[in-house]
């Protein structure tokens, strides 16, 4: 499909600096729900990893890597999409497509992230360094995997949740079993997000031929997102066993689990507004689980 619309190139100074506007929305600057998503279990692994106390240095770079990550896995979907995105109602209008931004700057952009990326994982050790390489491939991958597979919705849990045994191996040198545990929790987490997103989108996707889960589970989508929603919780209870957390969490995850009822709910008649709300309420749940592990730390006893 060619692109209904040519590139715009600036041509002045105030030219300039639309352009740079440009490239923050094409970052997704201007939504920051995808960083927090992102966000969220990275810092629950650096504070389980940590024992409640994370290394402050470690703290800054895997949190200024989130945010550099998620722009460029944002800058390379839009590059991969960018003969698929005019034809969608709600992403139509995104630099790309627009014409603001032109396919060759937004891969530049996407190389100058990467190389910020890489400056930070050099200040990682060799096992986080490892698994960052495993991050970089999960980004790059996950954009054009929608035009082969069913299940991108699972590639994108799994590059939002590797930062989860990278901070394990940044902060203890190793990768326990809870942090797998913990990982799968935030797979399995994005993958209920990341459907609802795509019911938004399920009805261009049918007339276009991209794929995602919100297809693949057709009108069995609500229950098996509600079995995913289960269990997350499951992993996450599990987490809090094998990392013997207290009351404070258990607690948070009841409250994530109300939530989580309540996104059902909203979904529950498919419409798009539902479906967007639902999935831009999600963060929360991230929220209330990471409170819930803080303030376990904040109040446990210490051992005699």
């Amino acid at each position: 499909m060619k692109n209904p619309r040519p590139y715009l190139k600036p041509d002045s100074a105030q030219g300039m600096r639309k352009q740079l506007h440009n490239y923050l929305l094409l970052m997704r600057m201007d939504k920051p729900v995808g960083i927090w998503l992102l966000l969220w279990p990275t810092l629950w692994a650096l504070w389980l990893a940590g024992d409640g106390h994370p290394d402050g240095r470690l703290f800054i770079i895997f949190v200024l890597g989130v945010i550099v990550m998620r722009a460029a896995g944002c800058v390379l979907n839009d590059f991969a999409d960018r003969n698929i995105d005019p034809y969608v109602e709600r992403t139509r209008h995104r630099p790309i497509p627009s014409g603001a931004v032109a396919p060759m700057e937004a891969l530049a952009l996407f190389v100058a992230l990467g190389l910020f990326a890489i400056g930070l994982a050099s200040m990682l050790n060799k096992q986080a360094q490892v698994l960052a390489a495993v991050a970089a491939a999960l980004t790059i991958i996950y954009p054009f995997i929608k035009r082969f597979l069913s299940i991108p919705q699972f590639f994108l849990g799994a590059a939002f949740g590797w930062a989860v045994p990278m901070v394990f191996a940044a902060q203890t040198g190793q990768t326990p079993q809870l942090a797998w545990l913990l990982f799968i929790a935030a797979l399995v987490w994005a993958t209920v997000y990341d459907t609802f997103y795509a019911m938004v989108d399920r009805e261009d996707d049918l007339r276009i031929g991209v794929k995602s889960t919100a297809i693949l589970f057709g009108d069995a989508d609500l229950f098996i997102v509600g079995a995913l929603q289960a269990m997350m919780l499951l992993a996450l209870i599990f987490v809090g066993n094998m990392a013997s957390l207290g009351g404070w969490y258990y607690a948070s995850l009841l409250v994530a689990g109300g939530m989580m009822a309540w996104h059902q709910w909203l979904a529950r008649n498919r419409d798009k507004e539902g479906c967007l709300k639902a999935f831009l309420h999600n963060h929360y749940v991230g929220l209330v689980v990471f409170v819930g592990v803080v303030l376990h730390y904040t109040f446990a006893v210490p051992a005699a």
